[in-house]
């Protein structure tokens, strides 16, 4: 189960130890997006190495572990599979950050346009060519590097 894992559960530089009060007290609610960090100093709950790196959705809280639904790559398919793990090795995801932030950017955007009278477009818009313009050859200084012709050094 847990062969070949000795570099992927173990602590970074520094950080060895219990674990701290943060992760113990972070609360987690149904819907949130986690990534699944296994955490070598606590082997209760751990989850499988495949899990480890991979971001789920929490499905149920319990009083010591988090239930998260993560995907699963079988040959073709993809299966969601349901996996209880303790908050030890649970962090919130910031995935979905600058989703969130996007839309409340877009929903203040259009109360703002709507107190206004105006129709704002929140659409991304992919980066666009630049513009088109003539070069001016008076403004520019041109510098030339020809090959100089080769010469022996002896």
């Amino acid at each position: 189960m847990r062969a070949r894992t000795r570099d992927l559960f173990s602590q970074p530089y520094r950080k060895h130890g219990s674990v701290g009060l943060k992760h113990l007290l972070t609360i987690y609610k149904k819907g949130d997006y986690v990534d699944v960090i296994a955490n070598g100093s606590c082997q209760r709950g751990m989850p499988h190495k495949f899990y480890h790196g991979k971001t789920g959705k929490v499905f149920d809280v319990t009083r010591n572990s988090v239930g998260v639904i993560v995907n699963k790559r079988v040959n073709t398919r993809i299966v969601p599979k349901r996996l209880h793990l303790r908050i030890e090795h649970v962090r919130q995801s910031r995935s979905r950050q600058a989703f969130v932030e996007r839309v409340h950017a877009n929903d203040k955007a259009k109360k703002e346009a709507k107190a206004k009278g105006l129709k704002v477009n929140c659409k991304r818009i992919p980066r666009q060519p630049s513009a088109q313009h003539v070069v001016d050859p008076s403004k520019t200084k041109i510098s030339f590097m020809n090959p100089e012709k080769f010469r022996e050094l002896f």
